[in-house]
């Protein structure tokens, strides 16, 4: 798993590196006008996520509207899979003994609002707020939980890439979780 996030990572600097040396004076956020995102999500599950999941991907579009050169709002949804790992669980049949079983993966569709506020030539602060709708139940009734969503980013944008790495908290009905994920988007002018 950690060879395939090293890959990964890899793979989205080769790809930054090339886009950022084509767009060298590119302006990546003009008041006034509307941009789209399409997104890679790949990410760490931490808390109790980290008690089903070890990696997480999923992908994601981001509207944002420059409201000067320097700050832009955003909206942000898509979908994100924690793909269930396998874990060790008393075995009914067996006094004392674990067996291996996999969890299920928790799927999440987030909608989060934002803003992203650029501190320096293509670096930038983000922070979204929303809700994150379970898409799996992990419950034995089925049931779904709804949470609420606050995510801090920092990244570095051009015109045509836009890279962050952040935090993503998950909170809500006595089940809080989150991840470390990293996001690699492809945006153009609407």
């Amino acid at each position: 798993m950690k060879n395939t996030i090293t890959k990964v990572i890899t793979g989205v600097s080769v790809v930054l590196a090339l886009f950022t040396a084509k767009n060298v004076n590119a302006q990546t956020t003009p008041a006034d006008k509307w941009r789209l995102g399409v997104g890679l999500e790949v990410g760490r599950p931490i808390g109790n996520a980290h008690d089903i999941s070890n990696f997480e991907l999923g992908g994601t579009a981001r509207l944002q509207y420059g409201l000067s050169n320097k700050t832009a709002l955003t909206l942000t949804s898509g979908y994100y899979n924690m793909f269930g790992k396998n874990i060790a669980v008393l075995d009914a049949n067996a006094a004392g003994t674990t067996v291996k079983v996999k969890s299920k993966d928790l799927g999440i569709i987030p909608v989060k609002l934002g803003i992203k506020s650029f501190l320096a030539h293509r670096l930038y602060f983000g922070a979204e707020a929303g809700a994150g709708f379970e898409a799996t139940s992990l419950y034995p009734d089925g049931s779904k939980d709804t949470k609420l969503i606050l995510s801090p980013t920092i990244g570095y944008a051009t015109k045509i890439i836009d890279l962050g790495l952040r935090y993503e908290g998950f909170f809500g009905q006595g089940n809080s979780y989150g991840l470390i994920g990293l996001r690699i988007a492809y945006g153009f002018g609407l």
